[in-house]
């Protein structure tokens, strides 16, 4: 298999380890920067060159799209896609996974346990909105942050409406949920390949912080997560379209609750909690995925007409 790495750093540990469990299992890798990847779009045809020279004959691409290039990288995927390239995470599912707002959308619509969320636009509804939502504590999300970035817990009313109009004044998206105090300051992550949750660590707030994010100073310990929660992160990642995700799940009194759907999960916090070969997990899945369909035929892809449509990689 002829595979490439979207990633702007080689470097990083996640896609480096992705490149050697690759090696190991004897595919063809290279690691490509999105932003030096550019695109020509015709009826003729799709093309794409990476720093000069054309790019083909790609069999399977595993998108590490960081959120601050999300619009830009997600259209490169899509080229590649539309080349006949196959990917574990379409681009249309990581956009769907960025959008905190239509990844909530979407979970609920599938019956996916979540906290309350609201969303609203108009100051003139602030105080029927966080109605609707209860009493506080209250958690404010910025629509697109990561890694605990641009989370607020507010505990008084007050508080709540201050943060939301100056996020406002900002002219930033976000949204306003539901605290979980029974969580105690930890969430689960479970990493999603495919069927099965390979992985699954639980991450602890250090003392006087709500978040538990790695970035944030929590803490990482390996665990086994119950079949409830594995059923439920695999059918948050299938909502979106995921086959490869983190997802970040709460404990609650009425069961695992999901916080976030990660399209580029990290690998380096959860194997070393774990112990476990994602990366070759990881690996393993998008090699037989792209067995079961077979060699794609070299070269730049014509456009769709009645006579030839194109390969469906959803």
């Amino acid at each position: 298999m002829k595979l490439a790495i979207l990633s702007r750093n080689s470097k990083l540990y996640s896609t480096r380890r992705l490149v050697e469990a690759a090696r190991e299992r004897g595919h063809t890798v290279r690691v490509l920067d999105p932003l030096r990847c550019y695109i020509r779009i015709a009826t003729d045809g799709f093309a794409m060159h990476y720093k000069g020279r054309q790019i083909t004959g790609y069999d399977a691409v595993i998108p590490r799209v960081g959120a601050s290039i999300t619009r830009y990288g997600s259209a490169v995927l899509r080229q590649f896609e539309m080349m006949g390239s196959y990917t574990p995470n379409p681009s249309d599912a990581i956009l769907k996974a960025r959008d905190k707002l239509r990844c909530h959308q979407l979970l609920a619509a599938q019956g996916i346990g979540m906290p309350a969320t609201v969303f609203g636009d108009n100051p003139d509804d602030t105080q029927d909105l966080l109605a609707m939502l209860g009493p506080p504590p209250h958690v404010i999300k910025l629509n697109e942050g990561t890694q605990g970035a641009g989370v607020m817990l507010t505990e008084k009313p007050s508080a709540s409406r201050s943060v939301i109009e100056a996020l406002r004044g900002l002219y930033a998206n976000f949204l306003v949920q539901e605290f979980v105090a029974e969580a105690k300051g930890a969430d689960l992550r479970c990493f999603v390949v495919g069927d099965a949750v390979v992985a699954a660590m639980k991450r602890q707030a250090p003392k006087g912080e709500f978040r538990s994010n790695l970035h944030r100073g929590g803490s990482a310990k390996g665990i086994r997560a119950s079949a409830t929660e594995q059923e439920v992160a695999i059918r948050a990642a299938k909502a979106l379209g995921l086959g490869i995700a983190g997802v970040d799940l709460i404990r609650s009194k009425r069961g695992p609750l999901v916080l976030e759907v990660n399209a580029s999960p990290g690998l380096e916090g959860i194997e070393a909690a774990s112990g476990e070969d994602i990366a070759g997990a990881v690996i393993e899945f998008v090699g037989g995925r792209f067995g079961r369909r077979g060699s794609r035929v070299a070269g730049v892809a014509r456009a769709p007409s009645e006579k030839s449509s194109p390969r469906n990689y959803a």
